[in-house]
């Protein structure tokens, strides 16, 4: 390591994630040449974000995560935002930025919020009060904070099933029975699931978000990050129709047809 003691600007950035001179990288300590073909691309996401090791096990339950939130077509947002940026003769970086800059609190951020939901019942839980209460107290807050949705819960189009929320939950069982991880935020979603269910009268399913949350929170995930891997994992998906509608070309596409006015609700122009 080069001697930067008398570097005046040695502290301008301060990092632990990369330490890197002429010759030699290592990320997180460890040579990039010992972690290329060591590591799988979701291990090295993890040990470059949060700077631990992620065993086999735990690796396979966030892959699980990162590929089945990648993509939900067109009429999400986020994928038109960065189809319509494609037509408008951008680069394939500049129409991936697009679209992953529409991910926000309420397109994108459900997981990070259900995650936070999670830890707040799981705390409850911990301090003595049944799971069942924790749960119905947690619910409480978070709508006194927040309103009345609830993250993660229901979704406008995949009904009565999310088809990705029990297949995750499939595999957080079966990382729980191998010892993996608690399996603990999958019982408050569960809990959840059957708390709204109860309250509403009707199924009101767990979704993507609230499936992904409960891996994240399982694998000790800070609540932010979920967002920040939902965003990596939807760059997929930003990717693939980027690309798709540039092969197919097309040129200024709006987000209807020309054909298709939008309703104009101003005053008349008329005297």
């Amino acid at each position: 390591m080069n001697d930067r003691s008398t570097d005046p600007v040695a502290d301008w950035w301060r990092t632990s994630i990369i330490d890197m001179e002429p010759g030699r990288i290592a990320f997180r300590g460890l040579p990039v040449e010992d972690l290329i073909g060591a590591l799988s691309f979701p291990q090295m996401i993890w040990h470059l974000v949060m700077g631990t090791p992620l065993d086999a096990a735990r690796a396979r339950l966030f892959e699980a995560a990162l590929v089945a939130a990648v993509d939900h077509g067109p009429q999400a947002p986020s994928i038109a935002a960065a189809r319509m940026a494609a037509t408008c003769g951008v680069g394939l970086n500049n129409a991936i930025a697009t679209g992953v800059n529409m991910l926000g609190d309420v397109h994108g951020g459900a997981g990070e919020q259900a995650v936070a939901l999670y830890r707040d019942i799981a705390e409850r839980h911990e301090g003595g009060s049944p799971l069942n209460e924790a749960t119905r107290d947690g619910l409480i807050a978070f709508r006194a904070a927040h309103g009345r949705f609830i993250p993660g819960f229901g979704h406008r189009f995949h009904k009565p099933v999310d088809p990705r929320a029990p297949r995750l939950l499939a595999l957080v069982d079966q990382a729980a029975a191998e010892g993996a991880v608690a399996g603990t935020y999958a019982a408050i979603g569960r809990e959840i699931d059957a708390a709204l269910a109860c309250e509403k009268g009707k199924p009101v399913p767990m979704n993507i978000d609230g499936a992904t949350a409960v891996i994240y929170a399982e694998l000790g995930c800070p609540a932010p990050l979920a967002r920040g891997f939902f965003c990596l994992s939807r760059s997929v998906g930003i990717l693939a129709h980027s690309w798709e509608q540039m092969e197919q070309g097309g040129r200024n596409k709006g987000p209807t047809p020309p054909g298709h006015r939008w309703t104009y609700d101003g005053p008349s122009g008329t005297s």
